[in-house]
């Protein structure tokens, strides 16, 4: 359950000790030297009263990272790991908390805050002083929920930065300041920049947040990936017209991921940026079966192309409903939940080795047919039970088997 957000700096350096003290972090904080701090998404986190899944703590020391590190590790039995050799950044694994150690870059605590992406992320915990030190007002942009950034050339550092503006609006509902948004309309291209992967991986963030819909609508309207036909294709919809609420909590948070994904980026994007097969497979299904039911009504499907829209989908057909016209869905849906709708969820009485077993019949492609032409008949209610499976099963074999001569 969410806290409201703290704004008094004593009971937020309470609610950090108490963390730090519950996750053991005092084995690594013992070690620092003189100088040292805590900044970034830890704090911000214990700030907004949230309770990420996986806990990253970042920590900045006067010099040496590597050194501090390594011993820190050596000392406590930890994973070590140098993340960047030549900036001295290196991670202890603490417990499976990221424990993450980097060198000062700046001659002041106060410059080097003001060298991080936003200002809710440039807020730190000197451990010496215990004080919190917040020069660029990034507790006030929490309690309005506000993004901004001190410098934009320090975006551009790491032109990712611009891509995680939209998954603080997914995963806090935050809103982007205005001069954020037109350095975004400006650089937004400076993304192709970037490794491949990290695009991927916080695309998935984006979609995966609370109010990904607000993200997505945002992504779209200020076209971050170029999409060409993003305006023209009808693939594209307007997502501000559909009705989620038909779908279940757990259906939105399995099944909308796919279908957002899908409405931000075509296939080409998806093959560029390393979407898993799954992933592109998924898009090609729904953009297959859209432009279809484009052309062709529903009630113009054959039965066997009813059949193979609801194979091909049975697994993700949530994240399909949304395409289809309003009076369907409710319907589909329901349908879909019911398991043992035979021609949502096809299924069969029979397999391979009972075919082969009670017909006398050997492997080959046309079992493989037989059980599909059994499964659409069990699907549209033409079987009922297993001798009646058997018995449609010789009927088929006696019409459609090779005859020899």
């Amino acid at each position: 359950m969410k806290r409201s957000i703290l704004t008094d700096h004593t009971l937020i350096i309470d609610e950090l000790e108490t963390s730090i003290k519950f996750h053991n972090l005092n084995l690594v904080l013992g070690f620092l030297p003189k100088g040292s701090y805590l900044v970034g998404g830890y704090i911000r986190d214990i700030i907004l009263g949230r309770e990420p899944e996986k806990l990253d703590v970042d920590i900045v020391v006067p010099l040496n990272a590597i050194e501090i590190g390594k011993k820190i590790a050596d000392i406590i039995g930890s994973k070590f790991i140098i993340l960047d050799e030549k900036r001295e950044v290196v991670r202890i694994i603490l417990n499976h908390i990221n424990v993450d150690i980097a060198n000062q870059v700046s001659s002041t605590i106060e410059e080097d805050l003001c060298s991080r992406d936003f200002s809710i992320n440039s807020i730190a915990f000197l451990f010496d002083k215990k004080f919190l030190f917040d020069p660029l007002n990034g507790l006030k942009d929490l309690k309005i929920s506000l993004l901004r950034t001190n410098s934009e050339e320090n975006l551009l550092n790491d032109p990712l930065r611009i891509l995680r503006c939209f998954r603080f609006v997914s995963e806090f509902s935050f809103k982007i300041d205005h001069k954020l948004i037109n350095f975004i309309k400006k650089n937004k291209g400076k993304l192709y920049l970037v490794a491949k992967e990290r695009i991927n991986y916080e695309i998935q963030k984006i979609v995966h947040g609370a109010n990904a819909l607000d993200a997505v609508l945002l992504i779209k309207k200020l076209n971050i990936f170029g999409i060409d036909n993003l305006s023209e294709d009808s693939f594209f919809l307007d997502l501000e017209k559909i009705n989620y609420a038909e779908l279940y909590q757990e259906e939105k948070e399995k099944f909308l991921p796919s279908f957002f994904i899908a409405q931000i980026l075509d296939v080409v994007s998806l093959e560029k940026l390393k979407f898993s097969k799954v992933e592109i497979a998924k898009t090609k299904l729904l953009r297959k079966w859209y432009f279809l039911l484009e052309k062709k009504n529903i009630a113009q499907l054959t039965e066997a192309d009813r059949f193979l829209l609801h194979k091909e989908l049975e697994m993700f057909l949530p994240s399909f409903i949304l395409y289809l016209p309003q009076n369907l869905r409710l319907d589909w849906l329901n349908r879909w939940r019911d398991n043992d709708d035979k021609l949502f969820h096809p299924s069969n009485l029979l397999n391979g080795d009972v075919i082969k077993k009670n017909l006398k019949i050997k492997d080959g492609p046309i079992i493989g047919e037989l059980l599909e032409y059994l499964s659409r008949e069990l699907a549209y209610k033409r079987l009922n039970n297993f001798d009646e499976a058997i018995y449609k099963a010789k009927r088929w074999i006696e019409q459609n088997a090779p005859k020899c001569d």
